[in-house]
């Protein structure tokens, strides 16, 4: 049973529709069990990523950079994690009012000091809020949860 860690920012209304939909596309697929937990960066550690098969950031983009929340949870689990997660397949979501970039390139540059791999480029969700976005978000946990239920991850 793939064990999925979601680790989300949630500012906004808006930003846990995206958590949610993120959680929900991980379950979508109801042939594969999944053990996920969803958590806001400050109640997240090194323990949860540890236990996790794969793990699923998702950060607003808060002045051209990942948000600060996000940041704290890196700062907080990037050496007990360093050595022992190596490899750990890793997708992105960003929620971005400007063009997500800044945002990218931040989060990118840690995951390759943790030596993560991205399963896929990361998902940047542009400008005002839109319905669509849940569906993105949703097929990035199912891409997620079906790459590790067989094995491509």
């Amino acid at each position: 049973m793939p064990k999925i860690l979601i680790v989300a920012n949630c500012p906004s209304e808006n930003a846990l529709k995206l958590q949610t939909a993120t959680a929900h596309g991980c379950r979508y697929e109801k042939d594969i069990p999944v053990d996920l937990r969803v958590r806001i960066p400050w109640d997240s550690n090194a323990e949860d990523v540890i236990w996790s098969d794969g793990v699923i950031i998702g950060t607003t983009e808060n002045f051209g950079y990942m948000s600060g929340a996000i940041k704290d949870f890196f700062e907080r689990i990037y050496y007990p994690c360093l050595e022992v997660t190596e490899g750990k397949p890793v997708a992105l979501y960003i929620k971005a009012g400007l063009d997500g970039q800044g945002a990218k390139t931040s989060v990118e540059k840690i995951l390759i000091g943790l030596k993560w791999k991205l399963i896929q480029p990361p998902v940047i969700l542009k400008g005002k809020y839109r319905a669509d976005f849940v569906d993105q978000c949703e097929t990035l946990g199912m891409t997620l949860a079906v790459g590790l239920d067989s094995g491509i991850y």
